[in-house]
């Protein structure tokens, strides 16, 4: 017993999502006024079933994402629509007022790191041109992870 309360004490809670899906459309950058950048696309996930039938079904889900900073500078530079990508970060519900001043909440997921894991993001004609520079390329590359740096006044010390 001793153990289980000392654990609640260290232990408040987890708040982590992991996604690997593929863009639905180009990230929306936008840059602050402050001088802050912010990057939101839609990510989707998909999983695949049974039903009673016997039938494979697909079904999509599909994630708003948030990335801050420079991590949503670099998803402007590099990240595209159809791309493939491993999301890691935290799940955030906002309220607003929209036009008719109702209030409206929407879920995200603010991103921590995001992995660039290949398949789609580029046009036809760059896949083209560069088909040999990538094969040759993709049998040895890693993928490319991009991570939020902490601000100084989240640092937990």
């Amino acid at each position: 017993m001793l153990f289980q309360q000392d654990t609640q004490k260290i232990m408040s809670s987890v708040n982590k999502v992991i996604l690997i899906g593929h863009l639905g459309t180009d990230p929306e950058v936008r840059h602050l006024e402050g001088g802050s950048t912010v990057a939101q696309f839609r990510l989707a996930t998909n999983e695949f079933y049974k039903d009673k039938q016997g039938n494979r079904v697909e079904r999509t889900e599909w994630h708003n994402v948030v990335a801050w900073r420079g991590l949503a500078e670099t998803v402007e530079k590099y990240i595209k629509k159809g791309q493939q990508v491993y999301v890691e970060g935290k799940i955030r519900t906002r309220q607003y007022q929209d036009k008719d001043q109702q209030t409206r909440y929407v879920t995200e997921i603010v991103a921590d790191e995001i992995t660039m894991l290949g398949g789609g993001g580029r046009s036809h004609g760059e896949q083209q041109g560069n088909q040999a520079a990538s094969q040759a390329n993709n049998a040895t590359a890693e993928p490319n992870t991009f991570r939020q740096e902490p601000e100084l006044n989240e640092l937990p010390f």
